[in-house]
């Protein structure tokens, strides 16, 4: 049964008027929803969040916040079973992807929560220790970082409805700010219904979190210079944000976490059946298949040793023959559809493009087998692996995020380690690069020649290769981010994922003094 999505805006659930949406199965194609795409008061939304939440959450402390953050975990995993069910049908996740997206929200909820009681009764962090600025010693400087005055406006992406939300949200709240987050409309229906459980359950005080469903409007014409923007999704999309009139006139600050063309590195030593290349060829699997691709993290471009390239190829190939592709819900099936018919059109455009440009070496342009699925119906695409030629130069392979089930692979003289890099670097700034090696000398280089191009460096080797979580795996401990064209965005990194929504100010004065203003707060 289909229904109507709405807002939940200055403590209402609100209608979206005008033209519909509708939101589908992906592997079925029955209609879950509706999303109307009318003009909604975000003016108000906005005003509200920064009258009543922000004036809310300034009062708290980190740990009352934390215990925000914990009792929206707590809800959500009491209705856990629900939304995997609803992530399964509104997102065409497998349960293990489902899992994926609604326990790794959760968890993030509770690693902030844990910071939060951690910092205790304290509402502000004190930025290091008193800096003397003459000759006497009560002449002191000071560092202070307090919560912005603001809104912390959250624009999500398809792929993740559940953590997206939950990662911007828990850096957000923690820190002292509101939040209006908005769910891309394709994936809204989880979202939604995770937000219906904070309402139904009254799990945060009203104007702490609230939702816009359908389309943005007018919303960035009425931000100022308090506000904070967090944008997941396409880097051209990104680009309209920082240009918006609004954003620009205020110097809102806007974090952008967009394309970018991961890369995984087999290093020149590494012999086949080894650990360390079993790992490879498991991880680059698991990012191929895992939420069909769909993923910001996911690796785009394989780089293996010309000697090596023919049986790592062989051994990729069969991994991936191993992955049963079809109805998420059937026994067996570990890759599920595409999220919509639009990203379908997408990806097999971007396939059509990397294929003048490369040959494609395993799998085609079309769904493939399928399992438990009816011809013709769903928005799946096979998973396709892409070759290029020793010394081959290319642009789309270097350019174009194909945002699915597609990698490919590239190969590089062994010795030549300079050459290696200044190839991974054509990407022009990525999330995570991965170097699969046991060389320390050769882990060591690359680092020098790739950390500056990449937010997360993820090394693999035998020494980890039981307990590795991959690439893929956006922990909270770690900043998710990266420079480029990636968006040049950080977020998460424990504390470090608050500073978005912290101003650090300069305190200078009398030592006594200061030290007595600051005692509500806590050094970091």
């Amino acid at each position: 049964m289909s229904s109507q999505l709405k807002s939940y805006l200055c403590g209402a659930w609100q209608e979206v008027v005008g033209e519909s949406v509708e939101l589908v199965n992906p592997t079925t194609e029955e209609v879950l929803a509706t999303v109307g795409r009318g003009a909604q008061d975000t003016a108000a939304a906005l005003a509200f969040a920064r009258e009543v939440g922000g004036a809310k959450l300034k009062a708290m402390s980190f740990a009352d916040r934390g215990q925000l953050l914990a009792a929206m975990a707590k809800c959500w995993h009491a209705h856990r079973n629900e939304l995997l069910d609803l992530s399964m049908i509104s997102g065409g996740n497998t349960r293990g992807d489902a899992k994926f997206d609604v326990d790794g929200g959760t968890g993030t909820l509770m690693a902030y929560a844990k910071i939060g009681e951690q910092l205790g009764e304290a509402q502000f962090l004190i930025d290091g220790s008193p800096i003397r600025l003459s000759r006497s010693p009560r002449y002191v400087g000071r560092h202070v970082q307090m919560p912005r005055a603001g809104v912390a406006i959250h624009i999500n992406a398809f792929n993740f409805p559940a953590w997206g939300m939950a990662e911007k949200a828990a850096c957000a709240i923690l820190a002292g700010m509101p939040v209006l987050t908005k769910p891309a409309t394709s994936t809204a229906f989880l979202a939604v219904r995770m937000m219906e459980l904070l309402v139904e359950e009254s799990v945060l005080p009203v104007g702490v979190l609230q939702m816009l469903v359908g389309s943005a409007g007018d919303l960035l014409d009425h931000v100022c210079g308090q506000d904070v923007v967090a944008f997941t999704g396409s880097a051209d999309t990104g680009q309209r944000i920082r240009k918006h009139p609004a954003v620009v006139a205020h110097s809102v600050r806007v974090n952008v976490e967009a394309d970018s063309l991961n890369s995984a590195v087999l290093g020149p030593k590494v012999k086949p059946e080894s650990e360390t290349w079993d790992l490879m060829v498991r991880e680059v699997t698991t990012d191929l298949t895992q939420k069909a691709g769909q993923k910001c993290t996911a690796i785009r471009r394989v780089f293996v040793p010309s000697e090596q390239l023919e049986t790592f190829l062989a051994d990729l190939k069969n991994s991936l023959d191993g992955i049963r592709v079809g109805n998420p819900g059937s026994k067996g099936v570990r890759m599920g559809p595409l999220a919509s018919r639009q990203q379908l059109e997408d990806v097999q455009a971007g396939l059509a493009m990397l294929q003048t440009e490369a040959e494609m070496v395993h799998g085609s342009i079309g769904p493939g087998t399928l399992v438990d699925v009816p011809s013709n119906q769903g928005y799946f695409q096979t998973p396709v692996l892409f070759q290029l030629e020793h010394g081959q130069q290319t642009t789309a392979v270097h350019q174009r995020e194909v945002f699915g089930p597609a990698a490919t692979l590239i190969p590089y003289s062994e010795g030549d380690i300079e050459g290696l890099a200044s190839m991974l670097n054509l990407g022009a700034g990525g999330l995570v690069a991965s170097i699969y090696s046991d060389d320390r000398t050769f882990a060591g280089a690359m680092m020098q020649q790739v950390a500056a191009f990449n937010g997360r460096l993820n090394f693999g080797s035998k020494k980890v290769a039981e307990m590795s979580m991959g690439p893929g795996a956006v922990l909270p401990q770690l900043i998710h981010g990266g420079p480029g064209r990636a968006g040049a965005g950080e977020e998460l990194g424990g504390l470090r994922g608050m500073a978005l929504y912290l101003q650090r100010t300069a305190l200078q004065g009398d030592e006594p003094m200061l030290a007595e203003i600051l005692a509500s707060g806590v050094e970091v």
